[in-house]
């Protein structure tokens, strides 16, 4: 049974259940998937061949509960003792608590630029933005990923690290967030490397042991399918290609057999995005 064929893991007591029929989400806290396993190795001649398996076991995740609603509190004149006395209507209006001001969305600082191929500033403001709708898993404007962080998500130890930075590795940075229908999950991950030859040379040797899938609107772009014995379970495809000095690899995840146009349209978006900058 692969990876992706697994029967979804019973949640952790301290997260929620996500909507029903929506994918399996990733830790909350980082924004990232709990386990992904490639190798990459240096060929004797200075060249970086490099096989990647994607191997992503999951949790479910859900919203937090919706805030409690505010009663409103009232005032009553008290009533008179005396029976010679006539009540005295109050003319207190009812006291009530307004609702609180509403919150409004973060507005992201990163900055970066574009020329010649060339990508400067943050490497997360490269990021494929998130499409309306959609919520980020971790922070909104995704997150950089150390030295060490790159060695937990590939196999291989430091000689990972000795590799990538061999062939002229700087930075990367990921994202994953859920679509607004809660159908899919996507991750886009972005390696910047010192030159656009390192990133091409990295994005073609980067494989996946999965079946090959066409990926459209995106030149140069080679992708891989995972389809799961049973609908009930989790589909994915991936998408790796380089614009420039960037690699970027885009992951969907979806209940079910996955769809090549989706991974098509989003491989186009964030190849445009790393041509234009915006």
């Amino acid at each position: 049974m692969s990876a992706h064929d697994h029967v979804p893991p019973a949640a952790d007591p301290a997260v929620a259940a996500p909507a029903a029929g929506g994918p399996p989400a990733v830790d909350p806290a980082t924004g990232r998937k709990r386990s992904r396993a490639a190798a990459v190795a240096l060929a004797t001649a200075g060249l970086l061949a490099v096989t990647a398996v994607s191997a992503t076991v999951t949790v479910a995740v859900g919203k937090p509960d919706d805030r409690p609603a505010v009663t409103a509190a009232t005032t009553a004149a008290p009533s008179s003792a005396s029976p010679t006395t006539s009540p005295t209507p109050s003319a207190s209006a009812p006291a009530t608590i307004p609702p609180p001001a509403p919150v409004p969305a973060p507005t992201s600082t990163l900055k970066g630029s574009v020329s010649g191929g060339r990508h400067d500033g943050d490497l997360r403001y490269f990021l494929l933005p998130i499409p309306a709708g959609g919520e980020s898993y971790g922070p909104a404007d995704g997150m950089p990923l150390t030295d060490e962080e790159m060695i937990k998500e590939f196999d291989g130890g430091a000689e990972v690290m000795r590799a990538l930075h061999t062939l002229g590795y700087k930075d990367a940075a990921t994202r994953t967030y859920r679509t607004a229908d809660g159908k899919a999950e996507v991750t886009v991950t972005l390696l910047r490397f010192g030159t656009a030859a390192q990133a091409e040379f990295f994005a073609k040797n980067d494989t996946r042991d999965l079946p090959a899938v066409e990926v459209t609107g995106d030149p140069g772009a080679h992708g891989y399918i995972s389809k799961p014995k049973q609908q009930a379970y989790t589909g994915s495809l991936s998408g790796i290609s380089s614009q420039g000095d960037v690699q970027y690899t885009v992951d969907v995840e979806v209940k079910g057999d996955p769809d090549k146009a989706l991974l098509g349209e989003l491989m186009k978006r964030q190849r445009d995005w790393l041509t234009s900058g915006r």
